[in-house]
């Protein structure tokens, strides 16, 4: 698709570093505002595009009115919707966001819009809060579709899934609007690394990708599998796979040793053991599996750090006028046969509004004499999927397709600065430990890794420290599905004479 530049101004509110306002300028776009309250963000924002500061719009919920515009765009804070969120939806008061969104839509009018947020916000369990949003979008006067997008199939070699709002303010250029189909040939990973030796022949340039596009379906694919194996290996001991790395395989152990922590993870998630998704077994619940297993064996894997103990049930005593906090008596609501399990407490929404650590609250009831501990059981010292181990959550090959969605937050991902390969899984995982592992061949992305996986341009100006440059990059936008949008909107004709436009439409709608 050759694009064919028009000029139509925009604005970004939650604008973050400027990825709406990159993508949309590649297009022909001019700026007519932006809205951000974050001084990182608005530093990274004015040094990148030279703007003033006095652009901003400042605070969204204090805005009354916005500057005439063609397009809004916004990427609406996502914590109400993320798994990583405590999933309260409009119950955070962050979700209300929304509400100012729609009213500045409502009140400044533009041609069309492109919303942002993330994929929980599409997911069954959002559906009344999504239906709630676009309801107040058609009642603004709006015709809008949502659609499921990865950014991997955009352009960018990163596995991000997002949810789009795109709409429009005649009904006419949303029934012209048409997305590109997904595309198999996307710059790959191994495209972007700087110390990488192993450069793939047929590489594909930044700019290339953007020529790649054609009805858009949402990709299934997540990470794949290269000529049979696995393209990343993941560090974690509450998962199996012929890839995964265990705790046990990095330190020397026996294979009874191996044996019994495998027995706990065929196990852990079974009901009988408890209503959490994984539960720690007690040592009958060992023999009961192996009748020769012996506490000792189980106290060795803790010395060595694969396992740890857990109080897990609490016997209740007479505690009579003792004075208790609100918090504790939440967690004796919970009493049942003069017992507290720590499945039923971590289960218990109420629980989790509070905020407040339930380690505490329990600390507190046996230190008054009012819990004592009952069972004790065994788990895994590393049962955090994003966690990992010792730090290492994943580590990617440099012929992996994509890398995981960058986050704010940072994780615990890290590159290969080589590939293995062999005949079959287990020396495949020998290869990978043996090569990469104990050589500490593999690392973080850099800076400009990260922005070259978000769809920025390598140069693009971040402040020097990790955890700020990650977090600007981690909340900011695939730039290229932006572009891919924005060319999809302008293609609509939207931008052209509008009652001229807007006839012609009508009439070949009609007929």
């Amino acid at each position: 698709m050759n694009t064919i530049k028009k000029q139509f101004t925009c604005i970004d509110l939650f604008s973050g570093i400027g990825g709406f306002r990159l993508a949309l300028s590649n297009l022909g776009g001019q700026c007519a505002g932006f809205s951000e309250i974050h001084n990182d963000a608005i530093n990274t924002y004015c040094a990148n595009f030279g703007e003033n500061a006095s652009l901003n719009l400042g605070d969204i919920t204090q805005i009354k009115n916005l500057p005439p515009h063609d397009i809004l765009t916004a990427g609406v804070p996502c914590q109400s919707w993320s798994i990583a969120g405590r999933n309260l939806g409009f119950d955070d008061d962050r979700g209300q966001l929304w509400n100012d969104t729609i009213y500045l839509l409502n009140q400044s009018r533009p041609k069309a819009f492109i919303f942002e947020n993330v994929k929980g916000l599409a997911d069954p369990r959002n559906q009344a809060p999504l239906s709630y949003i676009l309801s107040r979008i058609s009642k603004a006067g709006y015709f809008a579709k949502h659609f499921v997008l990865n950014s991997s199939d955009y352009g960018v070699p990163q596995d991000r899934v997002r949810v789009y709002i795109v709409g429009f303010l005649h009904e006419a250029w949303m029934q012209e609007f048409h997305l590109p189909i997904p595309q198999k040939s996307t710059l790959k990973l191994i495209d972007v690394l700087q110390d990488c030796g192993e450069k793939r022949p047929e590489k594909i340039g930044l700019g290339e990708t953007m020529d790649l596009f054609g009805d858009a379906l949402q990709s299934k694919r997540r990470y794949r599998k290269i000529d049979g194996m696995n393209d990343f290996f993941l560090f974690n001991d509450i998962r199996n796979g012929p890839t995964t790395i265990h705790s046990w395989d990095l330190i020397p152990t026996t294979e009874r040793q191996q044996y019994i922590c495998y027995l706990l993870l065929r196990n852990r998630r079974k009901r009988i053991y408890g209503k959490l998704d994984g539960n720690p077994l007690s040592l009958a619940h060992f023999q009961r599996l192996d009748n020769t297993i012996q506490q000792n064996e189980l106290e060795k894997l803790v010395d060595l750090g694969i396992l740890k103990k857990i109080d897990y049930s609490y016997a209740v005593k007479p505690h009579g006028h003792l004075l208790l906090d609100t918090h504790e008596q939440l967690v004796l609501q919970h009493v049942s046969a003069e017992e507290i399990t720590l499945d039923t407490l971590k289960e218990c929404r109420e629980l989790k509004k509070t905020q407040l650590p339930l380690e505490k609250a329990l600390s507190s009831l046996i230190a008054k004499n009012v819990l004592t501990c009952s069972e004790v059981r065994y788990e895994f010292r590393y049962t955090k999927i994003s966690t990992g181990i010792e730090g290492i959550n994943r580590v990617f090959l440099p012929k992996s397709e994509a890398f995981p969605t960058l986050v704010a937050s940072d994780t615990n991902d890290f590159v290969a600065l080589k590939n293995v390969d062999a005949d079959n899984d287990h020396d495949y995982k020998q290869a990978f430990l043996d090569e990469i592992f104990h050589k500490k061949l593999f690392r973080k992305i850099s800076k400009e890794e990260a922005c070259l996986i978000q769809g920025f341009p390598r140069d693009f100006w971040l402040p020097e420290s990790r955890s700020r440059w990650m977090k600007l990059v981690g909340n900011s936008v695939s730039v290229p599905v932006i572009q891919m949008l924005g060319q999809a909107i302008i293609d609509t004709g939207c931008f052209k004479d509008e009652q001229t436009d807007i006839i012609s439409l009508a009439r070949r709608a009609a007929g």
